[in-house]
């Protein structure tokens, strides 16, 4: 692998990259079942050095910007892709030339993408005719096509750039920075992360000094590359690394899955709804079999749990559970899963069958991850320790140790783009980030993540309930398609005081009312008294998220206050003797 620490750029890492594993597999690109492009380390230069010589003689050599936290001469490129090869080459011949890459996330609408563009103030637009089309007036800037013509000005077209010679690189120092990241977290409010060479280079090394990738390795893209798990896992830790990129253009679940069996994945980044798919699909294998292959099954889980508690032993797994290791290519060694927050009982169960899901906690604002189990020995109910580089502290903690997380190190972002207001606020004046986030610290100093600071109640008998907590008690009830736990004082705040308020499920789902009733009274009893529900709602809207699929609180937050009264919730029988339950 390629030593992070030598490099003082993306652009440098990935130059060398492309010369070192020339020989090696770099990107596999499927449309469905049918492989689109393959190509080695070396076939992916000529195609870096026609557009970096393209973005070289097309982008302004002098922005005049006069912006504290950026190069004043680099440009910025914005990057609107779906999945696919040419993204990732687009991000090469970026760095190479020394630009600014800003991704921008390909699933929001098209008013929300020309918004950002706007507010990065792009030198320069790639992207796909599809998405290029949604315009209702194209952005100011140059339009590079990735597939496809327009007859437009100011338009050019990936496959008609002529053939170049590399052009020189334009070195960039660890403190320029080397991506705007557009995150709105749960807010709904797009915030342009500044994010420094010197960041990414000291997360690769943190990471890969943990989960090293080698050649031979394929890590499955499934993520947008936008997205800051992906963007680390599914390609600056790969290309250092001399590994295989793989993308899957139709994101379908049994597109998924035939990929995964068919080309021998061995690395992928997932968020927790993924997760979720991948266990379905392993379970109706599972139920399709006699019963009693089923309890065999259960049996050697059960093994193979117990012997690889300390420690993952894949070739072992794969012996004493065969089946379901073929099922997913049959040398896959590490999920990353984050984004949100991960199941504990679902964590803990693709563990037991030699899956190993790798659990992070991260924030745009810090590159990629501030902390990550290392499963040394695997633990389901932590986000794991603080990475090499990054300090980790709980601000004014409760009698039982849960505070706000702070972090600090040198993966964080250096602002805001253009707004120092928010920037002064996300930080202290020693540089500690304020999360917002709330967790504890165990005897092992691993952090355990409780919910967001808004969202948390304080019953009457002084006992603190964090909704995202309670979710997973809910979770898996048939027909239900989505839940969200709230606190009925966080939408509907009383004038007075917070007595009265309790806790409340929105559910999105294609089940009977009276089944309804009967999942949540079962499953709510399974909780203490003052964690349980109070009532529900249900709803044929789809919960807002993001693009890696995390619920948008503030946004669906914001959605109930608006529609729905108080009234309107349907009481639970069960609840009745909840400590803090709401009272209609």
């Amino acid at each position: 692998m390629l030593a992070a620490e030598t490099y003082s750029s993306l652009g440098a890492l990935l130059s060398d990259a492309l010369v070192q594993w020339k020989r090696e597999t770099a990107l596999i690109e499927i449309d469905r079942k049918k492989v689109k492009r393959e190509l080695t380390y070396r076939e992916c230069m000529p195609e870096v050095a026609r557009v970096a010589s393209f973005l070289s003689k097309t982008l302004p050599t002098h922005t005049n910007r006069e912006d504290a936290h950026l190069s004043p001469s680099a440009p910025r490129v914005a990057v609107l892709l779906g999945n696919q090869s040419r993204w990732l080459l687009a991000a090469c011949a970026i760095f190479r030339v020394g630009a600014t890459l800003v991704p921008i996330d390909y699933k929001l609408s098209a008013q929300e993408q020309l918004e950002l563009i706007a507010h990065a103030k792009a030198d320069l637009l790639i992207t796909e005719l599809p998405l290029a089309r949604r315009f209702a007036a194209p952005p100011s800037c140059p339009i590079l096509l990735v597939d496809g013509e327009d007859s437009k000005a100011n338009v050019h077209t990936w496959d008609a750039l002529p053939d170049a010679e590399m052009p020189p690189l334009v070195e960039r120092a660890r403190e320029d920075v080397a991506t705007i990241v557009y995150s709105s977290g749960t807010s709904g409010r797009a915030k342009g992360c500044l994010l420094t060479h010197g960041a990414y280079l000291a997360q690769l090394d943190a990471l890969m000094a943990i989960f090293p990738m080698r050649p031979g390795h394929r890590t499955f893209s499934i993520l947008p590359t936008n997205h800051a798990i992906d963007f680390m896992v599914g390609f600056i830790g790969p290309f250092a690394s001399g590994a295989t990129v793989v993308h899957q253009r139709t994101l379908r679940p049994e597109f998924l899955i035939s990929t995964l069996e068919e080309h021998a994945i061995t690395h992928m980044a997932v968020v927790p709804v993924l997760l979720e798919a991948f266990e379905r699909a392993i379970d109706e294998r599972l139920a399709k079999r006699p019963a009693w292959q089923q309890k065999a099954f259960n049996f050697l889980t059960t093994v193979n749990q117990a012997l690889t508690r300390d420690a993952v032993r894949p070739e072992l797994s794969r012996k004493l559970l065969p089946g379901v290791h073929d099922a997913f290519g049959g040398k896959l060694e590490l999920i990353f899963a984050g984004g949100a927050f991960v199941d504990r009982e679902r964590a803990e169960r693709f563990h037991a069958m030699g899956l190993p899901v790798v659990i992070g906690y991260g924030l745009t604002e810090c590159c990629t991850v501030a902390t990550v189990n290392d499963l040394r020995p695997f633990r389901a109910n932590s986000v794991g320790a603080p990475v090499k580089g990054v300090e980790l502290r709980i601000v004014h903690p409760s009698q039982d140790g849960v505070g706000e997380v702070w972090v600090r190190g040198e993966t964080l972002m250096r602002g805001y783009l253009d707004e120092p207001g928010l920037t002064e606020a996300a930080f202290t004046p020693d540089g500690w980030l304020r999360t917002g986030d709330l967790g504890k610290l165990d005897a092992s100093r691993h952090l355990q993540l409780v919910g967001r600071s808004k969202n948390m109640i304080v019953s009457p008998g002084g006992k603190n309930i964090y909704p995202e907590d309670v979710e997973g008690t809910f979770a898996g009830i048939e027909d239900v398609s989505e839940l969200a736990v709230f606190a009925t004082g966080y939408i509907w705040p009383a004038r007075e005081s917070l007595v009265g308020e309790g806790l409340f499920a929105i559910v999105r789902g294609d089940i009977e009312r009276a089944q309804l009733v009967k999942e949540l009274e079962l499953r709510n009893r399974k909780l203490p008294e003052h964690k349980r529900i109070a009532s529900f709602l249900e709803t044929a809207e789809e919960f807002p998220r993001t693009a890696s699929m995390k619920l948008k609180r503030e946004v669906l937050a914001a959605w109930l206050r608006e529609h729905v009264r108080p009234t309107e919730l349907v009481r639970l029988r069960v609840a009745e003797k909840a400590e803090g339950a709401l009272s209609l």
